[in-house]
This record gives structure tokens, C-alpha cells and sequence, in this order.
């Protein structure tokens, strides 16, 4: 089973997601169970293209939350490098 981890800059995203959006107090609970299938199907996710090559989408715990990884196979880990709010037109799916 793959490793699930945030980094760095997409815990700082969640917490922005938090305050701007007034998200309830267990949206990181929500999130976590959003991501656990990525455990069993890392590749579970839509391929992204462009700039964002190499990496995947999954939607958070609301649909528009859309949550950026990429798996390094060699590592069987998944990390998940941003959380965006997808209705954004500067969002890695538009």
C-alpha cells in the first residue's frame, strides 16, 4: 500500500481553504478520508497535462476541491503538492 502525504505547500493551501471558504473544524478528517483510496489505487486519479504532466487529480471531501498529486512509484508514495478550489479559471484543470 502507497504512503499518503501532504506537502508542505499543499497543507498551507488546505489551511487557506479553511479560513477563506469557512470550512467546518473537520475538513482535515474529511480530506484525509478522501485521499485513503490513493493507498490501495495510486493511480486512481486523472492524469493531468501540460505544465502539470506527470501528475493526478482527485476531488476533496466537496466537489469543487480539487486535490493535485503525483506518485512516485519507486517510493510508493503519493504526495499531494496542491489543493485548489477547482471554480478557479487559474486552477491546474482549467
Amino acid at each position: 500500500m502507497a504512503r499518503v502525504e501532504l506537502a508542505a505547500a499543499a497543507a498551507d493551501d488546505l489551511d487557506r481553504l479553511i479560513v477563506t471558504h469557512s470550512l467546518p473544524s473537520n475538513t482535515k478528517a474529511r480530506l484525509q478520508r478522501s485521499l485513503r483510496p490513493l493507498e490501495r489505487f495510486p493511480l486512481l486519479g486523472a492524469e493531468l497535462g501540460g505544465r502539470w504532466t506527470n501528475f493526478r487529480f482527485v476531488l476533496g471531501p466537496w466537489r469543487w476541491m480539487v486535490v493535485v498529486y503525483a506518485y512516485l512509484e519507486d517510493e510508493d508514495r503519493v504526495v499531494v503538492v496542491t489543493i485548489q478550489d477547482g471554480r478557479s479559471s487559474a486552477g491546474p484543470t482549467a
